[in-house]
């Protein structure tokens, strides 16, 4: 396997928003490197270059920003996408997983018959904090037997640990910021 890409200095194409959504976030804003042909082009490379030689069946890209990179990110691994969604939003039957935010609850939901036995999945997502929203994809990917080959996220937020709730599991992430 070739080097991989260094994507760090891509936070310099990352906005940063002070108290969004609620006073007292920091929120990471990636429509601005979004934006950066070459930024943008340089992140699913990075992401593909990891995932190119490990056999990948489906990327599931968890809503809203997660449909942002999942397609082109299956396309390149000729993998097929699947969306993780909303409770709502597929009009076929589906599988549904609730899980707590430190707010509240919610849930997300997959059809049924998104994923075979024995598919090898990625999960992709822009960022990873807490691992809340991570961890209920991986529900939903081992309700419908398929195998986890790993989570993959443009950014991670170290402080949160978020990793730490997927000991068995590989997390790629492309940056990260400690606070």
């Amino acid at each position: 396997m070739s080097q991989p890409i260094n994507c760090e200095p891509l936070k310099e194409l990352i906005r940063a928003v002070p108290d969004f959504p609620k006073p007292g976030i920091l929120f990471y804003d990636i429509t601005t490197l979004l934006k950066d042909k070459t930024g943008s082009a340089q992140l699913i490379d990075a992401f593909a270059q990891y995932y190119i030689d490990k056999h990948v069946d489906l990327v599931l890209g968890i809503e809203a920003r997660g449909f942002i990179f999942g397609p082109a990110l299956a396309y390149r691994l000729n993998a097929g996408f699947v969306p993780v969604r909303k409770p709502g939003k597929l009009p076929a039957e589906t599988v549904t997983v609730k899980y707590d935010l430190e707010y509240g609850s919610d849930s997300l939901q997959i059809h049924k018959d998104a994923i075979l036995p024995g598919q090898r999945v990625i999960i992709v997502d822009d960022l990873l904090a807490t691992g809340g929203t991570m961890l209920a994809t991986t529900q939903l990917v081992k309700q419908l037997g398929g195998e986890i080959v790993g989570l993959t996220v443009a950014i991670e937020l170290d402080f949160l640990k978020g990793r730490a709730k997927f000991p068995d599991i590989d997390v790629f992430s492309l940056m990260h910021y400690d606070e």
